[in-house]
């Protein structure tokens, strides 16, 4: 996979700062919290950067890239997890992947993927409520690949959501080597020289104190420019 080669040395984007967070771009291939066989993770890399703890209020996936809230104390962190469990923080993501969208039988070019994901705790599993937005804004061919390009938002935020969501209807992310599709995903590395998860959390808006609401927005990262034909 290309990812950041050595996460201590490359400082992570700040889109913005107030008293209570930051607004960060986070790389592919980074998690966002140390545990088991992860040398780096942004909770401390971050936390390193600024020269304090730093407090995560919510994830993305290690392979994902793109927009995240983190707090700068313990209070500021309760506030915005509960901001973001109100839903009154907005997510939304881009994702290329091989085919289009199938539900009942039919190419969709949007609609709502309401499916249940399984959350996994120790032995025990447990569904989850799980709802997808999805429209798909181009779809093109190669000699070898049909590819969609489809701008996501969340109604909910389980683990791995938009990758299972997007897998079962016949539509899996470009090097999802979780859920996605293993023999076009080795296809595409050869073919096309594909070696990330192409999904990006690109869009994002919050509450701001004065009761209006505040949007970032990024481009996606240079890998997820695909050739046309």
């Amino acid at each position: 996979m290309f990812f950041y080669t050595i996460f201590s040395m490359e400082k992570i984007p700040i889109l913005f700062e107030n008293d209570e967070i930051f607004v960060i771009n986070k790389p592919a291939g980074l998690s966002v919290q140390g545990g088991v066989g992860v040398t780096h993770a942004l909770d401390e890399s971050f936390s390193q950067q600024v020269g304090y703890k730093i407090h995560l209020v919510h994830r993305l996936d290690k392979e994902t890239c793109g927009l995240m809230v983190v707090a700068k104390n313990a209070a500021a962190a309760k506030k915005w997890i509960e901001l973001i469990a109100s839903k009154l923080v907005h997510k939304e993501y881009t994702a290329i992947c091989f085919g289009e969208p199938v539900i009942s039988g039919k190419k969709q070019k949007n609609g709502v993927i309401s499916a249940n994901v399984i959350k996994k705790n120790g032995k025990n599993e447990r569904e989850q409520a799980a709802v997808t937005q999805f429209f798909v804004e181009h779809v093109w061919h190669t000699e070898f690949f049909t590819f969609s390009k489809i701008h996501l938002k969340l109604g909910t935020g389980r683990m791995h959501q938009i990758r299972i969501h997007l897998a079962s209807v016949s539509a899996p992310i470009c090097g999802d080597d979780k859920h996605g599709n293993f023999k076009l995903n080795k296809l595409a590395k050869k073919q096309l020289k594909i070696k990330n998860l192409l999904l990006c959390s690109q869009k994002l808006t919050i509450p701001t104190n004065d009761g209006k609401t505040r949007t970032f927005e990024i481009d996606v990262p240079d890998y997820f420019r695909l050739p046309i034909s």
